[in-house]
């Protein structure tokens, strides 16, 4: 089986798997357990095949979906990899440009949110308080 992550050497390569409407995400041979774990937080079904040693890992855009919206789910994984640290290739038939913008839009107000809802108790100073010297 062919393992464009391992081809190309980086962590995820999104694409469409020759003469299907599948959408693939391959990740390289011994990829840690915390990115196939990402992959699915983000929507995408994993699959594995025993072919021997070291076993063969893919995850796909699930096939209920539309065609559209399977493109746009794929897209909307990317900046959460890339934020992550993987390195992310995707061909331009998947793609979609304005929802990876509103992905990272939705991720950078998602990170703003939690200083703004959660301010410090009342009560502790925001920086340390200085001894006082006894007169």
């Amino acid at each position: 089986m062919a393992n464009l992550a391992d081809e190309y050497g980086t962590d995820v390569e999104i694409y469409i798997k020759a003469l299907t409407t599948t959408i693939h995400a391959d990740t390289p041979t011994g990829a840690p357990a915390q990115l196939h774990d990402l992959l699915e937080q983000l929507g995408l079904e994993r699959h594995e095949c025993p072919t021997g040693a070291p076993l063969y890992i893919w995850h796909t855009v699930p096939e209920h979906l539309g065609a559209d919206e399977q493109k746009r789910l794929a897209t909307r994984a990317i900046p959460a990899l890339l934020l992550a640290g993987y390195d992310v290739n995707c061909t331009p038939d998947v793609f979609e440009e304005a929802t990876y913008r509103q992905a990272v839009h939705d991720i950078r107000t998602r990170a703003a949110r939690p200083a703004a809802q959660h301010p410090a108790p009342a009560g502790s100073p925001s920086r340390p308080a200085q001894a006082r010297r006894a007169p």
